[in-house]
């Protein structure tokens, strides 16, 4: 077979056979390039090689491999690519079997699931946000290496896609708050946490975080010239409707804020109490009373209380989806090889949080 491995003697490197011998060269030098278009442009089935009588015969298959590992390893070495994967889904095993050695990891499934491409689908942007906030927050020294590279690259996509469409710029200023206290901790405790790279590359990255944050807080709104039907221009009880539709409490004070009309319905008791009856159980609501000077429930305060104490329900256009027939996660509009006789009965939503607690172990 051909030599295609790293020399033992000097890991890093690579060793192409020449006609003085084996010669040592960098990763991306011309004459490996040069061997690749060599290989590449093999049309017959055999190479003899070597002068002495017991010469090797090697197929075209073997050449073709030789030229895929090779670009294989070019790609990797590429500090600037990320991780691609032909399957959009991932199999979810928790302990080695038969069939399978070792275990599905966080990091393997970030990878894996094409996170970058699921930012530019409105549907799955607040989905793939959050993920990462969570990730952010307790996750981000279990992801390894690649994938914490392949993070901060969607990471750095989700912030140029909101600088250039001003698209929900509040969720990303949490995400960026939470993932910069972060590495503020695991910076100060590099001793004692795990962190992979060298200790500047996290630094840089914290600086990076810090000038999206900046970038964010000076983000001017693109004021939009229309002079068709505006929103002022419906009337109230289809205004009412809109703000019905909200299950956000700061998405309301927001739109509240765009007219005097859109002020008063904002501040009405009624559409806050349904927001609490939302997201909140009525046991919830007894122990956080908070009374107005008229002797009301002050359902608006009652909802941001609650909110501190107890968790909301979240709403997402799209979401991963997790087969339980075939233990498989994935996309539901790219599919996976379903083998169930019903595949849409075996189909469960996988929120972010349930994603994170797929691959505790």
């Amino acid at each position: 077979m051909p030599f295609l491995g790293q020399d033992w003697r000097s890991p890093g490197w690579r060793w192409v056979k020449t006609e003085d011998g084996w010669k040592r060269c960098e990763p991306f030098s011309p004459a490996l390039e040069d061997g690749n278009n060599q290989l590449n442009d093999i049309s017959h089935t055999v190479i003899i090689t070597g002068d002495d009588e017991n010469e090797e015969v090697y197929s075209a298959e073997d050449c073709e491999f030789a030229a895929k590992k090779r670009k294989k390893d070019h790609f990797r070495n590429n500090t600037d690519s990320q991780c691609f994967y032909r399957e959009k889904w991932i199999y979810v095993h928790k302990e080695s079997t038969k069939e399978r050695h070792g275990y599905c990891t966080l990091g393997e499934a970030f990878n894996r699931l094409d996170f970058s491409s699921a930012i530019q689908d409105i549907r799955r942007f607040n989905y793939v946000v959050k993920l990462l906030q969570l990730i952010a927050k307790s996750q981000l020294t279990s992801l390894s290496g690649a994938a914490q590279k392949n993070y901060f690259n969607i990471l750095d996509k989700i912030v140029q896609k909101v600088m250039e469409d001003q698209y929900n710029p509040r969720l990303i200023k949490d995400l960026l708050q939470d993932l910069s206290s972060t590495l503020c901790i695991l910076i100060r405790g590099v001793g004692k946490s795990v962190l992979v790279g060298n200790i500047n590359i996290w630094i840089c990255r914290l600086e990076t975080i810090l000038l999206w944050q900046q970038q964010l807080k000076n983000l001017q709104m693109n004021k939009q010239v229309n002079n068709g039907l505006t929103l002022s221009d419906l009337p109230l009880h289809m205004l009412n409707n809109i703000l019905y539709r909200f299950s956000d409490g700061w998405d309301i004070i927001t739109l509240g804020q765009v007219t005097p009309t859109l002020y008063m319905l904002s501040e009405d008791r009624q559409l806050w109490k349904k927001l609490c009856q939302y997201h909140f159980a009525e046991k919830q609501f007894c122990r956080h009373l908070i009374p107005s000077e008229k002797g009301h429930i002050d359902w608006k305060l009652m909802y941001f209380a609650l909110q501190k104490y107890y968790p909301i329900k979240e709403q997402y256009g799209d979401t991963l989806h997790f087969c339980r027939h075939c233990s498989i996660l994935f996309w539901k509009d790219t599919g996976h090889p379903c083998t169930a006789s019903d595949p849409n009965t075996c189909l469960m939503p996988v929120s972010p949080q349930h994603f994170i607690d797929l691959f505790k172990f």
